[in-house]
């Protein structure tokens, strides 16, 4: 535990925790006669965020070692998810939501922990098309599940 990159990473959690819940409120409440409307999910995560943030400056402040033995960062598996993240969002539109959630979660777990493949590719599979089932089949939402050129 790195206690002074914990302490800043609490602060900040925390107000955009704040932000998020400050945010939401400007959202309309419902929306076409709704009693839940496009302002709860928001409002939620801040709501989560603000309180896990309270809990990190509680273990943060409860922690009695030294700082110094803290481990070194990570910076190529970091730089590896964000770059893998960056290239998700840019081509979610032309790959569709199920082949790039595939793709970016079996990367993610592959720089997380190597081998173990089977694995890694089962619970990639079934999280992106589970959540595109639940989201476009039972919700009935809208979300690019298949690149056009696959139809």
């Amino acid at each position: 535990m790195n206690k002074t990159f914990d302490r800043y990473a609490c602060i900040i959690f925390f107000l955009l925790g704040v932000g998020f819940m400050w945010q939401s409120t400007l959202i309309s409440a419902s929306s076409y006669g709704s009693k839940v409307g496009p302002n709860i999910v928001p409002f939620g995560l801040g709501a989560l965020l603000v309180i896990l943030s309270l809990r990190l400056f509680y273990e943060v402040l409860k922690f009695k070692g030294s700082s110094s033995k803290a481990g070194k960062l990570d910076y190529k598996k970091f730089l590896i998810i964000f770059a893998s993240a960056f290239l998700y969002a840019f081509f979610l539109e032309t790959i569709g939501y199920i082949i790039g959630t595939f793709l970016f979660l079996l990367i993610s777990f592959q720089v997380l922990e190597r081998g173990k493949w089977l694995k890694s590719i089962l619970i990639s599979g079934l999280f992106a098309v589970g959540v595109y089932v639940i989201f476009v089949v039972i919700l009935e939402g809208s979300m690019p599940g298949f690149p056009s050129w696959l139809s």
